[in-house]
């Protein structure tokens, strides 16, 4: 649409969604929040839409005079499979028919079990529905943009962490034990080294690709602090927390028979081996082209998730 200046974001109410709102207003640009009920914590001026984007007319109306929109919406974990590949198409539509931009907040689930660092390059491999769900999004928006429909581009990133960061990997239920001083469950190996995205640095590196054009059309993974251990980033968290790490493992025969009872926990058996071996993604290719990025030292951005989460649960 030309003249169109707005910067939508789709799913503003999650992690990723509400640390892109966060950046743009901080920037000084004009941000419309997207989000099912139409309200979220965000800067004054930012304004909000309630809008379901998983069906068309609620995606044309959010993307409507857009100049970027931000994908970062998803369905239920359980139910990725069955809403999410249709939720983006729509989000696409939107798009497109504002003739704006597309930027997709992605993870690195395509790629299945890594043999080593993942790159852009790593072959797809996903051996399960929710890595597979994966590989049809990015393949519908690198379509659309490869048919000329509209400009689009992909930002991946590994499990992430940060202020309003409630419902990831490394969320609420591995930082309110430690707040609380009480023991906390990685999964699968402590000494398994693992990309952890600080969702501040995710913000910055989602907008810088929605603002340079030459990230058009292509994957990019999101620049992170140096791997970590699960045992050394719980106890960074205990430090920060102010109390004496107390850490253990949740092993698969554990997750297995918790998923007997939590559908949620039984998703993770697909999942475990990013916990079991070595996962580590290499930004390499957006250093190159857009940097020098310098991702928040993780002592640094785990004490500002922990004051977060004691402000957010009083803990």
């Amino acid at each position: 649409m030309t003249g169109a200046s707005t910067h939508v974001v789709v799913g503003a109410g999650g992690g990723t969604g509400s640390a892109v709102v966060r950046e743009l207003a901080a920037r000084g640009l004009p941000v419309r929040a997207v989000t099912r009920r139409g309200a979220t914590e965000a800067p004054e001026g930012v304004e909000h839409l309630a809008a379901d984007v998983g069906a068309a007319e609620g995606a044309l109306r959010a993307c409507e005079g857009a100049a970027v929109v931000y994908h970062c919406a998803q369905p239920p974990y359980t139910e990725w499979p069955e809403l999410f590949p249709p939720m983006t198409r729509a989000v696409i539509d939107g798009a497109a028919a504002a003739g704006a931009k597309l930027v997709f907040a992605d993870n690195l689930y395509a790629y299945g079990p890594p043999d080593g660092p993942m790159t852009e390059e790593t072959p797809q491999r996903a051996q399960g529905e929710k890595g597979r769900t994966r590989i049809e999004m990015a393949d519908a928006v690198l379509g659309a943009h490869a048919d000329g429909r509209l400009r689009c581009t992909i930002g991946r990133s590994s499990d992430y962490y940060g202020p309003h960061g409630t419902a990831s990997t490394a969320g609420e239920h591995l930082m309110l034990p430690a707040l609380r001083g009480e023991k906390t469950r990685w999964i699968a190996s402590l000494d398994q080294p693992h990309t952890l995205n600080y969702l501040g640095d995710m913000a910055r590196a989602l907008v810088t690709l929605g603002e340079r054009d030459e990230a058009d059309g292509e994957v990019w993974h999101l620049p992170a602090a140096e791997p970590l251990t699960g045992r050394q980033f719980l106890e960074l968290v205990f430090d920060a927390a102010g109390h004496p790490p107390k850490v253990g493992v949740a092993p698969r025969w554990l997750i297995r028979v918790a998923g007997m009872f939590n559908p949620l926990v039984r998703e993770l058996k697909e999942t475990t081996y990013q916990f079991a071996r070595p996962f580590v993604s290499d930004a390499s290719k957006f250093q190159d082209a857009f940097g020098p990025f310098e991702p928040t030292p993780h002592p640094e951005a785990v004490k500002e998730t922990v004051e977060w989460f004691r402000r957010r649960f009083d803990a």
